[in-house]
């Protein structure tokens, strides 16, 4: 599937755009409905069919499906929503094309279905569903359904569920995904996803320039950097990471999913007092003693150095807040995580001011986001103002990851699994950010690239999974990377 992620209103553009490019809509009404019928007779045998439809072209999609089935000796029933003297343009027309009989949608419509086909309404949906669509969908139940577009409750924009949303077996999309797809909680309604070609040409997307996209790897694998003939340590990169004092656990693990990203060295900064526990565990990254935040800075000062990341296991403190701030004012890429965030709580436009100066990755989860940014808002939204109003790169944590620049751009990730519920997760994804920043890769690169190496990981192993895990479970995702742009 195409990366590129169609808000409804674009995805309206979209059609017009080809309508006006000389394809009718009539036709890609009917291509649109063809592609249903021809999924749903791949995937299930003839049975009882019930077809919903609404009163747009969401239900002239429906009224398409329920023709081809019928045409194919399939037993179908039509339910609508409303009127049907009330449709209008190609959904009219293909209500009129539909010869068997048109019930009003009610519960009773899918009582003796063992295939439901939601065609009611599209992703454009705004209001909650109430009355007797709420009834039929309430009515599906666990029956196999069909979504066309999304599941009918669902936002297309925000993944929000309006009030009730039937869960797919199956939903059927057209030309490009929506970021309501994937995101929290419609994402769960749609079970399997499949995009189908209506006839839209590709061309339409470089008016619209879309700036949404799925976190695949598309994206961004033509910006990795695998090793070359000649390369050493410090040409692929050196990454520091500032350890924390008493909980040492989470640099580590940083440092470690550093190197297995592919940085070519790797330093860990900690107090004398917590030298000997980093330096027992740690056999691949140097194990440096700082006397503090202004050390931390000059060793970052050192060309050879490539990107640092503060805040794991920092602790909340001064001292965090003016390693972040020296980090940054090094002009080196930074990643900033968990206790390097939550230590500008009370002050983030220090934090913004001082990120302006060089390229930065902000990793926090909904409890750190909240803390630095207003969190009102859908997913995307609040992740992009957040990204804006920063100047760094935003990688919102949690079951649809958002990674949102500065300039708008945003990539809704999808593949990570419950078991990354576990302490140690965010400290491995901060170090994987840090470790393909040092070798070169633009911060939303960066960033997209991590959070996409480390679901597939952790997908991986499942369950038992625990963050430890993590780092050794990166190398096997690299190869399957190499594999496919080689």
């Amino acid at each position: 599937m195409a990366a590129e992620l169609l808000t409804v209103e674009e995805m309206s553009r979209a059609d017009a755009l080809a309508i006006a490019g000389g394809t009718p809509g009539l036709e890609l009404m009917e291509a649109a409905g063809r592609a249903v019928a021809d999924r749903i007779c791949i995937r299930w045998a003839s049975r009882p069919t019930t077809v919903l439809c609404g009163p747009g072209n969401n239900g002239g999609d429906g009224f398409v499906i329920a023709r081809l089935l019928a045409g194919r000796g399939w037993p179908v029933r039509v339910a609508l929503l409303g009127e049907r003297d009330r449709l209008k343009g190609d959904a009219r027309i293909n209500a009129e094309r539909w010869t068997g009989p048109v019930e009003p949608l009610s519960a009773g419509a899918v009582a003796d279905a063992d295939l439901v086909v939601d065609a009611i309404f599209g992703a454009g949906l705004v209001r909650e569903v109430d009355g007797e669509a709420r009834a039929a969908i309430e009515a599906i139940g666990d029956r196999p359904c069909v979504a066309v577009d999304v599941p009918s409750g669902v936002d297309g924009n925000t993944g929000k569920i309006r009030g009730i949303a039937p869960k797919a077996a199956l939903t059927v999309t057209f030309f490009r995904r929506k970021p309501g797809h994937l995101i929290d909680p419609a994402r769960f309604s749609m079970g399997e996803i499949q995009v189908a070609d209506i006839g839209i040409p590709s061309s339409v997307l470089d008016e619209i320039r879309p700036a949404a996209f799925a976190n695949e790897p598309g994206l961004w694998s033509g910006a990795l950097r695998w090793p070359r003939p000649g390369d050493h340590k410090y040409s692929r990169g050196h990454a520091v990471v500032a350890g924390g004092r008493e909980m040492t656990g989470a640099a580590r693990l940083a440092a470690r999913a550093a190197m297995r990203i592919g940085a070519g060295m790797v330093s860990v900064l900690c107090r004398e007092e917590a030298r000997a526990i980093y330096a027992a565990s740690l056999v691949g990254p140097l194990v440096v003693p700082s006397r503090g935040p202004e050390a931390f800075a000059a060793y970052l000062e050192d060309p050879r150095r490539s990107a640092a990341l503060v805040g794991p296991g920092a602790g909340v403190s001064d001292e965090t807040r003016l390693t972040a701030l020296l980090a940054l004012g090094a002009r080196k890429p930074v990643v900033l995580d968990a206790d390097a965030l939550t230590a500008f709580s009370t002050s983030p436009r220090t934090l913004f001011a001082s990120v302006g100066r060089t390229p930065a990755i902000l990793t926090p989860h909904e409890g750190e986001f909240a803390r630095l940014f207003d969190s009102t808002g859908d997913r995307p939204a609040r992740t992009r103002r957040a990204a804006a109003l920063s100047g760094a790169v935003v990688l919102l944590k949690g079951v649809d990851t958002a990674i949102a620049a500065p300039d708008g751009r945003i990539a809704i990730n999808a593949n990570a699994p419950p078991d990354l519920a576990t302490a140690g997760a965010g400290d491995v994804l901060a170090g994987l950010a840090l470790g393909l920043l040092a070798q070169g890769l633009p911060p939303f690169e960066a960033a997209a690239a991590a959070a996409w190496i480390h679901g597939e990981a952790a997908a991986a192993f499942g369950p038992g999974l625990i963050a430890e895990d993590l780092p050794d479970l990166v190398p096997p995702v690299l190869r399957k990377l190499k594999r496919r742009d080689a």
